[in-house]
């Protein structure tokens, strides 16, 4: 068994919308981006999207993940060390 999981997604009956409150938000916010890191859809989309495009979408992750997690809790949680 691997150490990522995708779990939510599986199980939410939400919809994908956002703006009704904060929390429907979050909940919204993790099954979309489980969605986003589909294997499949990550491999079609990632041969399509510009250097450019990479390096924005990297920065702003690891820029998000500098500003709300301690060292720690980036190596626990993301690098799952």
């Amino acid at each position: 068994m691997g150490r990522y999981r995708h779990d939510f997604v599986e199980t939410y009956e939400g919809i994908l919308a956002f703006g009704y409150s904060r929390e429907e938000d979050e909940r919204a916010l993790i099954a979309f981006l489980q969605k986003f890191s589909d294997d499949d859809l990550m491999r079609l989309l990632s041969s399509r999207l510009r250097n450019s495009e990479i390096e924005n979408l990297v920065d702003l992750l690891t820029g998000l993940m500098k500003k709300h997690l301690s060292e720690k809790e980036y190596h626990l949680y993301f690098l799952k060390d």
